[in-house]
């Protein structure tokens, strides 16, 4: 049986289709190819914004409550999310109202109402003060490690905006933006779950059918600018622990290393006996957890470790992660590493079976950036990946010119100079 099924309505929205149905639910997902990298400098927060606003009602449900509670009605809940290349809005639903959901949707989409922009800008200004400190500094180890890594470029613009440009968008210039972007040809509508194909199809069909718009125009996005590393930048900020990135730019989703980048970060991340955990947590009590994560644009990416240490840790923290990057660029991971590793991986992707959410996400967003991948295609990929692919593509990617840290919190002047000493002896 297929993993999923792809349609494309007239009018060019393209519909998934995963059909489970030992489930008991259905996910609905839309995602649109509108996020915070397509914004100019002006309007820096205005895809967030005008997905906060499509929940303040539309023509048929004219108030946040009237939609909101006819999703409830349904068995749902509908919430929503933007990051930097899409706009992400889904809810659970009862296999019995997939179509009213739909309805729903087509409603909040099409034919929002923008209202009480107020209101909400006060919510989303509330919101952006949790990425700053009293003295209005950004503080959020994410937003301060972008500005490092793609200087003067739309991603290292704060997908919430800023408190300047938050205030100064308005209904005109939101409603322009829902017209552009807002688009039949610019959607994916998923879902997953006890559905099958043909009754998606008719319900998609009788809810989005009529939906028309422009094709929204592909400009090329700007030149990144060359960053030498290694850098770093340090916000000083009360708090009892230093909260640390230290980060590799590396390539977008589209090169070669990526496979084994992916891997890369599972051997470091991702349960207890991985090596950040047991380096830094079971072996020498530096800190509670510590995360890899990896960030994959079309044409560029990051490697990220995040942490949070007290400040008598920080020197022996960073000593210890640079020593766990040069091994990885000196040393093949060991096939028993690799197979306990990959064993948990490929468990994982078949247990993403149980898990509508996870599937309408996975090939929703995959169809809108174009990195459309089933899990059989992870599934073959990552078992063919082999120590030496892995330590080829650590030493292409975890430099010294690739290498960036951020620390905010209560540091002292002694601790940064040696911790960018520690950085500049970095070699791999």
């Amino acid at each position: 049986m297929p993993e999923f099924f792809l349609d494309t309505l007239a009018n060019g929205l393209r519909l998934l289709t995963v059909e489970m149905p030992h489930l008991h639910s259905v996910e609905l997902s839309c995602s649109l190819g509108v996020g915070s990298r397509h914004e100019n400098p002006h309007q820096t927060g205005i895809s967030h914004f005008l997905e906060h606003m499509l929940f303040r009602g539309s023509q048929e449900y004219p108030s946040s409550q009237d939609l909101e509670s006819r999703f409830e009605a349904i068995g749902g809940n509908i919430n929503a999310a933007t990051d930097a290349e899409s706009t992400y809005y889904h809810s659970r639903l009862h296999p019995d109202h997939v179509k009213d959901g739909l309805q729903l949707m087509a409603s909040m989409l099409q034919r929002p109402l923008l209202s009480d922009i107020e209101t909400e800008r006060k919510i989303i200004l509330e919101e952006a003060q949790e990425d700053l400190n009293q003295e209005g500094q950004v503080i959020s180890p994410d937003l301060l490690m972008n500005s490092l890594l793609w200087p003067n470029h739309p991603l290292s613009q704060p997908t919430i905006g800023t408190l300047e440009s938050i205030t100064a968008i308005d209904v005109t210039t939101l409603r322009s933006y829902h017209q552009r972007y807002y688009t039949p040809s610019n959607t994916v509508i998923a879902l997953a779950g006890r559905i099958d194909r043909s009754a998606a199809l008719a319900a998609a069909t009788e809810a989005f059918g009529a939906w028309s718009g422009p094709t929204v125009e592909s400009t090329p996005p700007p030149t990144l600018l060359p960053v030498a590393g290694p850098s770093s930048r340090w916000v000083t900020d009360a708090d009892s622990q230093l909260n640390l990135q230290l980060t590799f730019r590396i390539p977008g989703r589209q090169h070669s290393d990526t496979p084994a980048l992916r891997m890369l970060r599972r051997i470091l991340s991702g349960g207890g006996t991985t090596r950040l955990m047991q380096r830094l947590r079971e072996n020498l009590g530096l800190t509670y957890n510590a995360d890899a994560n990896l960030s994959l644009f079309d044409e560029c990416g990051a490697f990220a470790v995040d942490l949070a240490v007290t400040p008598e840790n920080l020197l022996p923290a960073i000593r210890e992660l640079l020593l766990i990057f040069e091994e990885l660029t000196r040393e093949l991971v060991g096939d028993g590493e690799l197979a306990r590793v990959l064993g948990n991986y490929l468990f994982e992707l078949e247990f993403s079976h149980d898990h509508a959410d996870l599937l309408s996400a996975r090939y929703g967003w995959g169809l809108t950036t174009g990195f459309l991948r089933s899990l059989e295609d992870e599934r073959l990929e990552s078992s063919a990946l082999r120590p030496e692919q892995m330590l080829s593509a650590a030493q292409r990617h975890f430099s010294a010119a690739n290498l960036h840290l951020v620390v905010v919190g209560p540091y002292n002047e002694d601790d940064r100079k040696q911790v960018e000493q520690q950085l500049a002896a970095y070699r791999h």
